[in-house]
């Protein structure tokens, strides 16, 4: 019997990662390329000293109750509103996330979405594939012009602002809403929300996940946006009121979408929001480089590891949570 701890780890990741893991601990590898159901998660954490978990892993209080073994959670995300984090400190359980390593790459794709979706790209795209390119004219795949316009991004943390560096970029004005001012980020200009739906041709969302965030994007923040204004979401499915997107979108109300993130993930194949033309649907891909997604499971490989041998992890989303922990 091995001596060494054991691991559960929900998706498998990239082989350098994986083999440095392996070298350490004992691993449970879930074979499939789906997330285990939540009763597989359960029985599988119950006895693991550790758990290697992915963005959207319902880890909540009663998984972690069931886990009389675990010393550490090691999450390959930054966001960690899939974990009870409340539930990990009173069992005195940190919890390890990936910040920074994926801020550029995350930001590419989310100026990305609002290239493809300004530019018609994807359904420029369809428009050759499926042979409805007779000939070129004035008006085929017209679009929206991304120099010059106004992008207004909600939260300024360090995707926000790379999203801000690529807008300067582009010779667009750009607005942010954010708790705190972010004078590191030159040419931004912090304004109100409601001032910022109002003037904002792209919109861009990049506020973590938070009870104050939930929903943010609602029928009435809809409503406030400049007609035939782009929303860009990277950050969470559930910071925007898909029916409400939608409505708006259906109306004309606004001029497109551009969604790495959805409520439900995947998205269900009959949601209306997929019969629309104007909207780009990425697979959560914000981080999906291989230098970048290396990198991230790299650093949760270095915080679950800091967990086991009884450090607080490098990189730890409940630190003062643990008065405990050794630094």
């Amino acid at each position: 019997m091995s001596s060494l701890p054991r691991v559960f780890l929900t998706r498998e990741i990239p082989e350098p990662a994986l083999a440095r893991l392996r070298s350490h601990v004992e691993v449970d590898l879930w074979p499939e390329e789906t997330a285990p159901a939540y009763q597989e998660l359960v029985a599988h954490m119950s006895s693991a000293d550790g758990l290697f978990s992915m963005a959207g892993d319902p880890i909540d209080a009663a998984a972690i109750a069931a886990a009389p073994k675990l010393r550490v959670i090691s999450q390959m995300a930054v966001g960690v509103d899939n974990i009870d984090l409340a539930a990990a400190g009173r069992r005195a359980i940190p919890v390890g996330h990936t910040p920074g390593v994926l801020t550029e790459t995350t930001a590419d794709l989310a100026f990305g979405l609002i290239l493809a979706v300004a530019r018609r790209i994807a359904e420029a795209d369809r428009f050759v594939r499926q042979g409805l390119w007779r000939a070129w004219t004035p008006w085929t795949m017209v679009g929206k012009d991304v120099w010059g316009a106004t992008l207004g991004i909600i939260g300024m943390g360090g995707i926000g602002q790379g999203m801000a560096r690529r807008a300067l970029g582009f010779g667009m004005t750009v607005l942010y809403s954010a708790p705190r001012a972010k004078p590191e980020v030159a040419g931004a200009t912090q304004v109100a929300l409601e001032e910022l739906l109002a003037r904002s041709d792209f919109v861009s969302l990049h506020a973590p996940l938070k009870p104050e965030t939930r929903g943010l994007i609602d029928a009435r923040a809809l409503s406030l946006m400049k007609p035939g204004a782009v929303l860009v979401n990277t950050a969470r499915g559930a910071e925007v009121d898909q029916a409400a997107l939608y409505e708006a979108l259906r109306s004309g109300r606004l001029g497109g979408a551009g969604l790495d993130v959805t409520a439900l993930e995947p998205i269900d194949p009959g949601d209306p929001l997929l019969r629309l033309p104007n909207v780009v649907i990425t697979p959560h891909i914000g981080s999906a480089s291989e230098a970048t997604r290396l990198k991230m499971a790299e650093l949760a490989v270095d915080n679950l590891l800091d967990g086991l041998q009884g450090r607080r992890p490098r990189f730890c989303a409940n630190a003062a949570s643990l008065p405990g922990a050794s630094s």
